[in-house]
């Protein structure tokens, strides 16, 4: 029997790279003879540069940069030497979780720190990027990234905007003459599950906006200092990125990628599936294990779990997706592709409980699972002995 652990992050338990871990304990607790397959998944939010560089044999780069509010510190991303991909989160660099929520400032916060990051990984030889845009703290529509890669963007008077959405409000022209020549000859692959528009009601800062620090009656600011930079960036490059969906994701991010560059838009999780060969890695396979910290209606929106069931039913395999919180719409996800939907928790506890006995949990789960299983296989094997044994007689 073969089966392919391709779980997503139990978000505050377990990595990705953690939960593929306790799967394949737990398979190995029932039968060490059972061949396991570890592909830890992600959807282009946080976990992505990990389960890539664990499924590509990469490793991490730490490099200088600045975070949100214009901090030196020091960031991190994965690199692929044989296959010269880089991997960048941009909450490694201008992550929301590493501002104190007392001291977000939507206003001034910067996308800096992403350039710096793809600055170093230029620098390490990358031709091929791929960009996870969930977690920032930035509403800035990447200026400050575009920044750090040599583009000026100025006021009326031809001297450099301030950082972040503030600096949006003057902002009148655009100068990309001196953009690093480099990313005009590598590859953008942009992973995001978020399909929001830059402008509107479903926008970047009408979305997202509060939980960076925005107050209601800043999103309408907020917007009009977006559209200014939509109407400058558009005119620039000829570009009609405002509608794009994703364009919104990351305070901006995807817009400012889909002007400047010849990046391509793409569902974080098929990304990565395609990245680390997933469908390859699903063929032939009896079983595959997926999962992640909450399992509902949404999963099937985008959701990692979701896509690698997905893929395993193009295969012709069946998927069983295992959970921390399963909710109860959380059923409507089994069909023809998943067989089941699986809760780890053995008992009502609280959440810092199953938080951080999320391992053991889901380990324990796998095994019984497989336990049923290889049950089922064995009693068919016995159950066609038997015939075997009444036909000679």
């Amino acid at each position: 029997m073969r089966i392919v652990c391709a779980p997503d992050s139990f978000k505050e338990s377990m990595t990705s790279v953690e939960a593929a871990e306790a799967m394949a304990r737990g398979i190995y607790r029932v039968d060490p003879t059972i061949s396991c397959d570890l592909v830890p998944m992600a959807d282009g939010g946080e976990g992505t540069t990990e389960a890539l560089i664990s499924a590509l044999n990469g490793e991490w780069v730490k490099a200088p940069c600045h975070d949100a509010l214009n901090r030196p510190t020091i960031g991190r991303f994965g690199f692929v030497r044989g296959r010269r991909v880089a991997v960048i989160e941009v909450a490694e660099a201008a992550g929301l979780a590493q501002i104190d929520p007392t001291e977000r400032d939507i206003w001034a916060a910067t996308s800096r720190g992403v350039g710096e990051l793809i600055l170093s990984a230029l620098d390490c030889g990358a031709t091929e990027f791929i960009m996870g845009l969930g977690g920032s703290a930035t509403n800035d529509a990447g200026t400050g990234m575009l920044e750090a890669l040599g583009a000026r963007f100025l006021d009326r008077d031809r001297r450099p905007i301030p950082d972040g959405v503030r600096g949006l409000t003057s902002l009148v022209s655009v100068d990309f003459g001196a953009l690093d020549a480099r990313l005009s000859t590598v590859k953008f692959r942009i992973a995001s599950d978020v399909s929001n528009p830059l402008l509107g009601d479903h926008g970047a800062s009408a979305v997202y906006g509060p939980q960076k620090g925005a107050k209601p009656n800043d999103i309408p600011e907020l917007n009009a200092a977006l559209a200014r930079w939509a109407d400058v960036m558009e005119s620039a490059f000829h570009r009609h990125v405002r509608e794009i969906p994703g364009a919104g994701a990351a305070g901006g991010l995807g817009a400012a990628f889909a002007a400047a560059t010849d990046a391509t838009m793409e569902s974080g999780v098929e990304v990565i599936m395609d990245a680390v060969g997933l469908r390859d890695r699903i063929a032939g396979a009896d079983w595959v294990f997926t999962g992640e910290g909450g399992v509902d209606r949404q999963t099937a929106s985008g959701k990692a779990p979701w896509g690698v069931a997905q893929a395993a039913g193009e295969r012709g395999v069946p998927a069983i997706i295992f959970g921390g919180r399963i909710s109860d719409d959380a059923y409507q996800l089994i069909g023809d592709a998943v067989v089941a939907v699986v809760p780890i928790l053995r008992q009502v506890t609280d959440l810092p409980t199953a938080l951080r006995e999320g391992s053991t949990n889901l380990e324990r789960a796998a095994a019984t699972v497989t336990r049923l299983l290889t049950a089922r296989t064995h009693t068919a094997a016995r159950a066609t002995s038997r015939l075997s044994v009444g036909r000679r007689l």
